[in-house]
């Protein structure tokens, strides 16, 4: 126990060396005094909380916020010392809020513990004893053998040490971990492959040295040493010998592996990435805002202590008759009646610090984010995916983006390969029905004829259908799974082949090899198979040099038939032609420009032949780095280089990636928005400015500027300093720059702030050559600029990653490059299409929602305890309260709360139509233009102008004449401070309906609803004589009041003229200097507004459009909205319309609700 709390603290680490030794099936040594390594369990914990801790630890983490901390205060005070308030006006309000926080967050985490406790207790096969015995999942230690059936997922990383399958090979999946949904090979090392039983298992004798556990799903470096008749046998572990926890066994009957990593130390737990904490502009200006009200509050609280002193300077004030001092109070401490009394009025201000803005705004950004998985327009039919909201909390900041970085391929591309072009022995090659022909021949071959292939072409097809990880799926009819080249033999072993690739690219050149008569039939681990028209060939697969991208290339060396040894690789041209001695170097490169112009995804491919001598040394140096457990990394990038040379040039390819739809609509609407668009990618410069170009980032008309090529500093710093010059001169013109990652280095390195000045002047930016890390080095300047821009970043690969999660907003996109990036990014989308409506609408509404709420909110404050300080001069600065306790409750809880709420969850300027039509309205928001110090200035001298209103006016009326009353009875200073806390809540509820401009049902009920509720509460709080409290002051009082004609004479006539004002100065300001919002808002009302029916999307049946469905959506909207009103103009939007005609209202239903109606 002792031991666990020193792990649980950090002081006793349970892992002390580099690497762990885990002995099969738990068979430790019996000689020596050997001390066994501990190891986590299998138990699986993402809940944050347990029943012992959620109440300190929550607790905790809320009293971190400055708000909740100093209503705490707040409330000791009041504990402490004599207040003028009771200490439940401050303790039930930060008692509501903090239990409604806690509730989330444990409801939150009792989900969190229920699926934990779903997958620790899943039940799983272990051999144990010489028998399969069923246990618990998280009953599994480090070195158990494991049994995992086909179609399961593996409960821990387990080495695999055999399968059903002779040469111990299995397929998975490990679409759960990183949304790769081919099929992967893995192998067991030869010497356990043969133990398929569990005898066999039981008896075999082999430790496993491995590195301690780590995130990196894709790095495993250890080794594995099996005991054989004494002779001790050592083999290499890597990532193919892995099976990781989370992935799926597919296409095998069963496999036994070795746990290596279990529970929290699984490679899939060690990814559970907590990501760093983004805070939008809008919180950081509320929080701006909080300082300075506290800054008033302070200034309040030290004010009236002074003017007090000041006041009871004279001794009729001091000690007046009615109050005499004991002698105590005449002998205490000035300093400390001076410290209590300004503890007194700071508790007696405090109110002025909203500590339900925190709750409101949580619960605003939670609902509101439904909003954009409920869209329509953002959903993909194709795929089935909609919209994902992974955090909240950035919503206001999509109306506040001014850059947005985008990767390229499978972001503004399908990420679909199309084999179109190549380049074979320095001729160029194009693919005409089916067949290989040269460019400016034509294809004069009678259809199914066989082609004759010169050796070049053969070598080449063959290089490229043999140099890939692509996986193949066999269709069987009769259901089971064998060897894939008995199965290829066979007429009716399968009904189809489909080719299952990591890379697009990969299977887009296999399919075309196939296509052209060389078809590539399948890989058991040890040997691959094609058939080159009919004729079948078997290759020994020897080794593989995997992709890395350092080296932007993959190898394979494999064993012909002939027996001779022989290397295939390819990858980008500036990855392999540097080593190539032998080929049509030049006229190759020539072609690899003219693909790359053309917007073609180019790829190098070339061989080397080995002698018997050579590759014995290939073969022991690639076995040294491969069982080296230090450095293993390092070992194997020398080896690769020392192999990867001499090489002889094959050829090229040319792939094409298509645009996806509407991307050039969406970067054109982006730019009329201010937003600046850059493209980062790792394409070629020519690929990437010619999908620049295609996709509209770049105009025909725009200056290309070149940051390409630069080999040093100096010459890096001349270039820019042109670039800037040229700038200057052709000052009209617009400028696109083109940069590629080896410049970039070189721009980053010294010349920080001339790049950002040439970048700050160019209109759109291209990035090409570009590594993962210098994506994010590109957005972190950007973001720390002294001009502090709000960047988004979007992307679909794990390469974007680092991009995404740098970014103010990170957006991924569901695309086939695995969901790394979705995972670790804010929002999700299908298409780039869909970040327009994204950014345009959805960050526009969201913006104005919550910019008003916090202004609201503090201006609903000040008018809320402005009237108590200035109460304090008519009452020698007693500290008497004006308002009754709860009524200082429930102002902020109860009585202003939800019409506000509703507001930010509904609320639209204008309609979304007209957003995503006019992209230009997005500038009347950027740069926090309505969260501005002159907005917050207008906000809060707008609350004390009420508050003087509320007080002066009430005085004005009944201060001198207090008999109000029918029967001459006297008001009292309970029915003053009522009065003045009624035609509050009117005027900040009415306030609050002059800002709206999207009402529907629900504004209307909670806004009458509130004013209804505070009459019918103060009805029945006043009615009754409440025997737990201490004193009845309120008895009867609100009857009274109400029963006053003169009183509702008071509450008309300051309510009036408290919003008249504001009423005179918005039509002024609409008619004499309107915005573009507002003259939007005028077009809209007098072409007609949009009715729901033409808002939704009106399909039929069968794709036609009809009014069955649309009526019955419509009807439904209306119902939950209310805001339809009969259509006055018929608008009808033609598939024609420059951004998405299927425009809808933002609150839509989803395809599985409105399949039910």
């Amino acid at each position: 126990m002792l031991r666990w709390i020193r792990q649980q603290l950090g002081f006793d680490p349970p892992h002390q060396s580099d690497t762990r030794t885990v002995y099969i099936a738990n068979r430790f040594p019996q000689h020596g005094h050997y001390v066994p390594q501990r190891f986590a369990d299998n138990r699986i914990i993402s809940s944050k909380y347990t029943i012992w801790n959620f109440v300190p630890k929550n607790l905790f983490e809320q009293f971190r916020r400055i708000a909740n901390f100093y209503f705490l205060i707040i409330f000791l005070v009041q504990l402490m010392i004599d207040t003028p308030t009771s200490p439940v006006t401050s303790g039930l309000p930060l008692f509501f809020v903090i239990t409604v926080t806690a509730i989330k967050q444990g409801y939150e985490d009792w989900l969190r513990h229920k699926a934990d406790n779903e997958v620790n207790g899943a039940p799983v096969f272990v051999v144990r004893s010489g028998s399969l015995v069923q246990t618990r999942s998280k009953n599994i230690r480090v070195g158990d053998i494991v049994r995992v059936a086909k179609d399961e997922t593996f409960p821990a990383d387990l080495v695999l040490l055999s399968s059903d399958r002779a040469e111990g090979t299995c397929h998975i999946t490990t679409a759960s971990l990183d949304g790769e949904t081919n099929l992967k090979t893995h192998f067991a090392v030869p010497e356990t492959a043969v133990s398929q039983s569990v005898s066999r298992l039981e008896a075999l004798q082999a430790v496993v040295e491995c590195q301690q556990p780590e995130a990196d799903l894709y790095r495993f470096v250890g080794r594995i040493t099996v005991t054989q008749q004494g002779e001790e046998i050592v083999r290499p572990l890597g990532p193919e010998n892995l099976l990781l926890r989370g992935a799926r066994l597919k296409n095998t009957k069963e496999i036994f592996g070795v746990a290596v990593y279990t529970g929290m130390e699984s490679k899939m737990a060690l990814n559970y990435k907590c990501k760093s904490q983004k805070r939008s502009a809008v919180e950081k200006s509320m929080n701006t805002f909080l300082i300075i009200y506290l800054g008033i509050l302070l200034f309040e609280a030290i004010l009236s202590t002074i003017l007090k002193y000041a006041w009871q300077a004279e001794d009729r004030w001091n000690e007046p008759f009615y109050n005499q001092k004991t002698e105590q109070e005449r002998n205490s401490s000035q300093i400390l009646k001076f410290i209590s009394d300004f503890l007194a009025f700071l508790v007696l201000y405090n109110f002025i610090i909203p500590i339900s803005l925190y709750v409101t705004v949580e619960m605003q950004k939670f609902l509101g984010s439904f909003f954009i998985g409920w869209d329509l327009d953002l959903y993909h039919e194709e795929s089935d995916q909609k919209a994902q909201v992974n955090t909240s909390d950035l919503n206001e900041e999509l109306g506040q983006v001014e850059y947005v970085f985008t990767d390229k391929t499978g972001t503004l591309t399908e990420n679909e390969m199309q084999f179109r072009e190549c380049s074979i022995n320095g001729i160029k090659y194009q693919e005409i029905n089916g067949k290989l022909v040269p460019e400016g021949v034509m294809d004069d071959l009678p259809d199914g004829s066989i082609p004759c292939l010169i050796r070049e072409e053969e070598l080449f097809l063959k290089a490229v259908s043999l140099c890939h990880t692509v996986q193949i799926s066999y269709d069987q009819i009769d259901g089971g799974f064998g060897d894939p080249f008995s199965l290829s033999h066979t007429g009716n072993g399968f009904t189809q082949m489909e080719y299952f690739a990591s890379s697009p690219d990969e299977k887009a050149l296999v399919e075309a090899t196939k296509r052209m008569g060389v078809t590539f039939i399948g890989n058991n681990g040890e040997h691959m198979e094609i058939k080159t028209f009919g004729k079948s060939e078997r290759y020994k697969l020897l080794h593989v040099l995997e992709f890395d991208a350092d080296r932007r290339r993959m190898s394979v060396i494999l064993e012909t038939p002939s027996g001779e040894k022989v290397l295939f690789t390819k990858g980008a041209e500036s990855a392999i032609l540097p080593y190539t001695k032998s080929g049509e170097l030049e006229k190759t490169r020539v072609h690899v420009d003219e693909f790359a112009l053309k917007g073609l995804r180019t790829l190098v491919v070339a061989c080397r032949h080995f002698s018997a001598e050579e590759y014995r040394e290939v073969d022991r140096r690639l076995h040294e780095a491969r069982t080296a457990l230090q450095q293993r990394e390092e070992r194997l990038a020398d080896v690769f280089s020392f192999i990867e040379q001499d090489l002889e040039l094959l050829g090229a390819t040319g792939v094409e990636d298509k645009l996806q739809d509407k991307v050039q609509e969406t970067i054109e609407a982006l730019r009329l928005a201010g937003i600046k668009v850059w493209v980062l990618t790792g394409d070629k410069h020519e690929t990437a400015v010619s999908v620049s170009l295609s996709c509209g980032h770049f105009h025909r008309t725009m200056n290309i500027l070149e940051l390409v090529q630069q080999k040093s500093d100096n010459e890096c710093a001349e270039q820019l300093r042109r670039l800037a010059r040229r700038i200057k001169e052709d000052h009209v013109i617009q400028h696109g720059l083109v940069v590629d990652g080896a410049s970039l280095s070189l721009a980053l390195r010294e010349h920080e702030k001339l790049f950002m000045e040439v970048c700050k002047n160019c209109s759109a930016v291209l990035c090409c050559r570009m590594a993962p890390l210098q994506k994010a080095k590109v957005v972190r300047l950007l973001k720390t600029s002294p001009e502090k821009p709000i960047t988004l970043a979007i992307g679909d690969g794990a390469n974007d990653v680092s991009m995404i999660q740098e970014a103010h907003v990170g957006i991924g996109i569901m695309g086939k490059e695995g969901r790394q990036a979705v995972r670790n990014s804010d929002y999700a989308i299908a298409r780039f299409k869909f970040l327009a409506k994204l950014l345009l609408v959805h960050g526009h509404f969201y913006y104005i929602r919550i910019a008003t709420l916090v202004q609201y909110f503090f201006y609903k404050n000040v008018c809320f305890i402005t009237p108590q300080f200035l109460y304090q001069f008519f009452c020698l600065f007693s500290q008497q309260t004006l308002y009754d306790g709860v009524y200082l409750t429930l102002y902020n809880i109860c009585f202003t709360s939800l019409p506000i709420l509703v507001y930010s969850l509904f609320e639209q300027l204008v309609h979304p139509h007209v957003l995503q039509s006019k992209p230009a309205l997005y500038r009347d928001i950027s740069k926090n233009g309505m969260l501005s110090f002159k907005t917050f200035i207008y906000w809060t001298l707008l609350g004390f102008c009420h508050a003087f209103v509320f007080f002066f006016g009430s005085y004005i009326l009944m201060g001198e004449d207090t008999t109000l009353m029918g029967n001459g009875q006297m008001f009292g200073n309970w029915t003053f401070g009522t009065l003045v806390f009624t035609v509050m809540v009117i005027t900040v509820t009415l306030k609050l309906a002059l800002e709206t401009h999207f009402w529907t049902w629900m504004n209307h009920f909670v806004t009458w609803g509130s004013i209804a509720f505070y009459f019918i509460f103060s009805l029945f709080y006043g009615g009754i004589i409440w025997p737990f409290l201490h004193t009845q002051d309120m008895y009867f009082v609100f009857v009274q009041l109400l029963s006053s004609g003169s009183a509702w004479f008071a509450i008309i006539i300051i309510v009036t003229g408290c919003l008249f004002p504001d009423v005179l100065k918005k039509v002024l300001y609409r008619h004499l200097q309107p915005t573009n919002t507002q003259k939007s808002q005028l077009v809209e009302t007098q072409q007609g507004s949009v009715s729901c029916l033409d808002s939704l999307c009106c399909v039929g049946p069968e794709g036609e459009e009809g009014p069955g469905v649309c009526v019955r959506l419509a009807r439904l909207v209306e119902r939950l909205m209310g805001r339809c009103a009969p259509p006055r103009a018929d608008r009808s939007w033609s598939s024609s319309d420059p951004y998405f005609s299927n425009d809808r209202t933002i609150l839509t239903l989803s395809p599985i609700e409105a399949s039910h109606y």
